[in-house]
């Protein structure tokens, strides 16, 4: 009993603050000895309602202990804008998406056959062997191989066969 008593004071009093997230989590260290060494531990504090969503990857990745130092404050407003213009980036992206879908769809609509636009599959098959060329390829590969090791028991030496060239 004393040994957890003396885990939940140590808990709350050797706590040291490492930083503060945008949403106002609080990121701490503390140290603590397991069996006999002393190791540091990163935990987190959530203001209000804890939701592990509301962490951004940099504190993700220090509480797990792939980053040695705590993300900067510095940092941390950097990265947050660089994250607002890849959203700007895709947003944009899709628009000009839809554009180029709305052209086409309008080029499309006066040739329709009814069928839904989608790859011309045709096309594609012609890449690809036919079936008695890929058959035969399958009986020559699995039934005409005469390269392979043979022998066993007293004839047998490691290292002594040779892929054939």
């Amino acid at each position: 009993m004393s040994k957890l008593l003396a885990r939940i004071a140590g808990y709350l009093s050797n706590r040291n603050l490492v930083g503060v997230d945008k949403v106002g989590n609080r990121y701490f260290t503390r140290t603590e000895e397991i069996d006999g060494i002393m190791k540091e531990k990163r935990c987190v504090i959530f203001k209000g309602e804890g939701d592990p969503t509301s962490l951004s990857v940099e504190w993700i990745c220090w509480l797990n202990g792939q980053r040695k130092r705590a993300p900067t404050p510095e940092e941390q407003m950097e990265l947050e804008a660089r994250r607002e213009l890849v959203k700007q980036n895709v947003a944009f992206l899709k628009q000009e998406e839809e554009e180029r879908r709305a052209k086409e769809g309008s080029s499309h609509k006066a040739k329709s056959t009814g069928k839904t636009g989608g790859p011309n599959l045709k096309s594609f098959i012609h890449q690809f062997p036919t079936e008695v060329t890929l058959i035969h390829l399958l009986l020559k590969y699995f039934f005409c191989r005469h390269s392979e090791p043979t022998g066993s028991g007293s004839t047998f030496k490691p290292g002594m066969w040779q892929p054939p060239t």
